[in-house]
């Protein structure tokens, strides 16, 4: 028996052969001289390319012990992508040598034995909202773009426009599968729970915002909200929205002035300082600013679930309360009401760019407080001076996600009230230079008092991992003297490199932000 078969030990006869759906791809292994090699190396982000020895296109727990077992075993570098969405080099750095694609296992059901729902990493957002909202009503408090893989979004504590109700997507994880690396190099497969008395739980505590590619290869996710004893499935995750209501506000450029400006982000901070209460009726509202260049424009908007009472007084209060004292009437402003179902899991939505303009460059960073009025004048300065890129995001946090104590789960920031994401995005190699200079800069600026980082304090609280930025452990562009793993991990770091050493003691998973393993 060959070590890789070893790690089979244990697994149940679903783990082997597919779990709930029997059709399954075989093992496939693409090499540089098969024709479908070059489509398989791009992800979102067009900027990293990988050239891996070869692609291996897994669809079982089997097939991923046995490839990682194998690639150990030959020396080589190994990588593993999901949904692709990873914004820096993770999955394709130049010493990449095999990649795992794990892509086509995609399967969402109902685990009767572990009463959880059973996702595989594979699957992207939107397939999850469709297969929970069609079969049990149900959903998750996840991202809003819909083709990213849940591999990596979960792993790396996930959010989107029910968490400020609901909370992190990590807060309902009951269970992980993950495929680690022995001391030996014999690959397995571990299942690790939520349980206190599970000798894995670190290694699940580890999933709950650890990031992914630290410390194996996870091949399932099983959720439910924790507490909740029933064996109807239809009550072991949050009800999903019957319809979902969105307004927004949109000026132009012209006419726009820095006290303009200034008095819509003052008011937009302002907002979520004093309605960021767990279990408020604020809390069910999700929000964003969206500033664009002198091409594009400055967006306010908002959604709620619309069965939630007074959902389009709650709209309009909010719109109200950002667009006072402005000075200056939007140029467009409106409510409307979708089909849950139809606004949650539209294809491509919430993706930068187009099949042609996917290189990117992302920051980001967690605030306790709105933006100082350094900082306003920072990013009214570069916004208006500047064409459609950087673009700056901020969106809504806390309410029900800062119900949590910072060391429950890996996620460490737990009384931030909004995430903030400083972007661009272009199609021409020739331009990568110029647009990473550019955002870096812009960066650099607003958070000059504190090194050019988000260093935790007053008003910031760090970065999120699921948005990485290698500047963050950069000399050149981090100066504060704060090391990258506290601006992500905060005191949660020493216990990751613990779990980091136990579960993967050969460094086998490993990126320029990788957990590093404890001395």
């Amino acid at each position: 028996m060959t070590d890789a078969m070893e790690g089979l030990a244990g697994l149940t006869a679903a783990d082997l052969f597919g779990g709930a759906r029997a059709g399954r791809l075989p093992a496939t292994v693409i090499t540089p001289e098969d024709p479908r090699y070059e489509s398989m190396l791009r992800g979102m982000n067009h900027r990293f390319v990988p050239r891996p020895d070869y692609v291996r296109v897994t669809s079982t727990t089997e097939q991923v012990v046995a490839a990682v077992g194998e690639a150990v075993a030959a020396g080589k570098r190994v990588t593993v992508r999901s949904g692709g969405h990873c914004f820096e080099d993770f999955t394709a750095s130049p010493d990449v040598e095999v990649l795992l694609d794990m892509s086509e296992m995609t399967d969402v059901y109902f685990d009767e034995e572990r009463r959880a729902f059973a996702i595989e990493p594979g699957a992207t957002l939107g397939h999850v909202y469709r297969a929970l909202f069609k079969g049990w009503g149900v959903t998750i408090p996840a991202g809003e773009c819909t083709e990213v893989g849940v591999g990596g979004h979960l792993a790396g504590g996930g959010y989107g426009p029910l968490s400020r109700r609901y909370g992190s997507i990590v807060d309902y994880l009951h269970a992980v599968e993950v495929v680690v690396v022995d001391e030996d190099g014999t690959a397995r497969a571990v299942v690790a729970t939520a349980d206190p008395g599970d000798p894995n739980r670190d290694l699940w505590w580890a999933h709950t915002g650890g990031g992914g590619g630290n410390f194996g290869v996870v091949t399932r996710y099983w959720l439910r909200t924790p507490g909740v004893t029933s064996d109807d499935p239809a009550l072991l995750l949050p009800r999903a929205p019957g319809r979902w209501r969105v307004g927004f506000m949109m000026w132009t450029w012209d006419g726009m002035t820095e006290e303009a400006f200034a008095k819509i982000l003052r008011n937009f901070g302002t907002w979520y300082e004093r309605n960021s209460a767990p279990g408020s009726a604020e809390a069910n509202l999700f929000g964003f600013f969206e500033g664009l260049g002198r091409t594009g424009h400055v967006m306010v908007g908002a959604s709620v679930d619309d069965d939630v009472p007074g959902a389009e007084e709650l709209v309009a209060g909010y719109l109200d309360a950002i667009a006072e004292g402005v000075g200056l009437e939007p140029a467009h402003r409106g409510q409307q009401v979708q089909p849950w179902l139809y606004s949650a899991s539209y294809p491509g939505h919430g993706d930068p760019g187009n099949e042609h303009t996917r290189r990117l460059k992302i920051k980001a960073g967690y605030l306790r407080k709105g933006y100082t009025d350094r900082q306003i004048s920072v990013i009214y300065r570069y916004l208006s001076t500047q064409d459609y890129v950087p673009a700056v995001i901020v969106v809504g946090y806390g309410g029900q996600v800062n119900t949590v104590a910072p060391h429950e789960t890996a996620v460490a920031q737990r009384d931030s009230i909004l995430k903030a994401v400083y972007l661009s995005v272009w199609g021409n190699e020739a331009e990568d230079e110029a647009q990473i200079a550019r955002l870096r800069e812009f960066y650099r600026e607003v958070y000059a008092d504190t090194g050019g980082v988000p260093v935790p304090g007053e008003v910031s609280d760090g970065s999120y991992i699921n948005y990485p930025d290698a500047d963050l452990a950069d000399p050149e562009w981090n100066t504060s003297g704060v090391p990258w793993h506290t601006l992500y991990y905060k005191d949660n770091y020493p216990r990751l490199q613990a779990v980091k050493k136990r579960y993967d003691p050969l460094n086998v998973f490993r990126h320029a932000l990788s957990v590093r393993p404890a001395d």
